[in-house]
């Protein structure tokens, strides 16, 4: 619930800076007063905005090591570097220059004005990315490998961990899709002045610049969202049959359901509406290959179950006191697996048997 108030306020946050450092933008090369105004109209609207975003934000910090205590010590090397760079580098900026924005009219030239407000822009933007490559780890694991003499999960390439290509699709889809919301944001509070007539030249200069903006963002929302579902469809194919409750392999190129009742206890899709090849585009971006079923997956994956079972006792083993080089080789084999081991926990105390 805390990540969901939270990202509320994120997206108009994100789209909200770059509006606001356009505009300005454009009061530093004309000299013309109004874009002035309409910096400082919309910054105010950004600033409650970005307000309750801080502190839906730090709320959610403050459970990492309340309610995700044992998550945070297991991961912490790995999740904890890209959240601790945000705090640092990114969040300092952009609430350091956003003091200065509000603040600094009267005391900085337009252009080091300018500068801070690009400075905002891009502290929010970059903040988003340390985020999401956190939240991109999470999906896509890579870069890190358990130790059993920590039982912690460490890093082992912080470049793997930067350049993940799920983090990556996520921050260029998450920001595009705020920019498309500060958009729409401005274009209808625009609207609504140009309907009560009030303020006409200031709305239509900041309906003119919304829609530009939003223009291009939709686009880019478009292209990237595309790049978003190849990459599940590549790397959580799992995901993506239970988002599509994609019970059966279909001939390719598979279907997307637009509505449907998954029925779990039949392992089928009651009322399905379809429509022909389009998810086998999105995931696959051909005609000739199949989004593997549910059914499918869960077949393919038994033996990663088993070798977990496997991992799981030798992992007892090791710490054991069993440290012989024959032990430590059978463990790293199949430790990669180790993971569908400890699910099974959650089922039984017997994960071995």
């Amino acid at each position: 619930m805390t990540a969901l108030y939270h990202f509320l306020f994120v997206p108009l946050t994100l789209g909200m800076t770059f509006l606001l450092a356009i505009m300005e933008s454009v009061y530093v090369m004309t000299g013309k007063p109004i874009y002035k105004d309409m910096t400082q109209f919309w910054g105010k609207l950004f600033g409650i905005n970005f307000a309750l975003g801080v502190t839906t934000g730090l709320t959610m910090e403050f459970q990492f090591g309340t309610n995700w205590a044992y998550y945070s010590h297991y991961v912490g090397d790995i999740f904890g570097a890209p959240l601790a760079i945000e705090g640092m580098m990114a969040f300092f900026l952009e609430s350091t220059f956003i003091g200065l924005f509000f603040f600094g009219w009267d005391r900085l030239t337009r252009v080091q004005h300018l500068s801070v407000t690009w400075l905002v822009a891009i502290g929010s933007n970059l903040s988003a990315l340390w985020i999401l490559i956190a939240n991109g780890w999470m999906q896509n694991p890579v870069g890190a490998e358990f130790n059993f003499t920590t039982m912690r999960m460490e890093l082992t390439s912080f470049s793997d961990l930067l350049f993940n290509p799920v983090a990556q699709v996520k921050f260029v889809h998450t920001v595009a899709s705020g920019y498309v919301t500060g958009a729409i944001f401005v274009l209808a509070i625009s609207s609504w002045y140009l309907l009560k007539g009030r303020d006409i030249a200031f709305a239509r200069r900041s309906f003119a610049i919304a829609s530009a903006f939003g223009l291009a963002s939709i686009l880019s929302v478009i292209v990237l969202g595309d790049e978003s579902g190849y990459e599940i469809g590549d790397v959580q194919k799992t995901k993506l049959a239970a988002i599509e409750a994609e019970w059966d392999t279909e001939p390719a190129p598979a279907a997307f359901t637009l509505f449907a009742l998954p029925n779990q206890a039949e392992q089928r899709t009651d009322y399905a509406v379809k429509i022909p090849y389009v998810m086998g585009i999105i995931a696959t971006r051909s005609v000739d290959k199949q989004v593997t079923g549910i059914k499918d997956l869960v077949r393919e994956h038994e033996g990663r179950i088993r070798n977990g079972m496997t991992a799981y006792d030798l992992l007892g083993q090791l710490r054991g006191g069993d440290k012989s080089e024959r032990t430590l080789d059978a463990f790293n084999g199949v430790k990669k697996d180790l993971g569908y081991g400890l699910l099974l926990k959650k089922y039984t105390d017997k994960v071995v048997d």
